[in-house]
């Protein structure tokens, strides 16, 4: 599975960006059959898990973004989307899209996310 994560950027608090994470590389009944995720890692943190979204479309969401954030995912375009919403400083990170199909783990490169204060 190949992941391209894309949509970080600089926002100040109470902003909204999207991320997107594109398979496009991957066939489609894999990411289609694969639990797809976002996390996150911020400075001198260890990779915190942010939202999952399973092939069924079931979602869980960490509880500090709960209400703020929303995963989804279009197998059709082998994408899997992360819209945040009021955002805070804290949710200052780079953050990396996740693919499990089976046993197997895959992950993209990141993408930096900066909130001001």
């Amino acid at each position: 599975v190949q992941l391209q994560a894309s949509g970080g950027g600089l926002v100040q608090a109470g902003g909204s960006l999207r991320l997107s994470c594109s398979g496009s590389g991957t066939i489609l009944s894999v990411f289609s059959n694969s639990d797809m995720g976002w996390y996150r890692q911020a400075p001198g943190n260890e990779r915190e898990l942010v939202a999952t979204i399973s092939t069924r479309g079931s979602t869980n969401y960490a509880d500090s973004v709960k209400g703020r954030f929303t995963i989804s995912r279009d197998n059709s375009k082998r994408t899997v989307s992360l819209q945040m919403n009021s955002l805070e400083p804290d949710d200052t990170a780079v953050y990396y899209c996740n693919a499990e199909w089976g046993r197997l783990a895959f992950w993209g490169q990141g993408t930096l996310v900066t909130v001001s204060s």
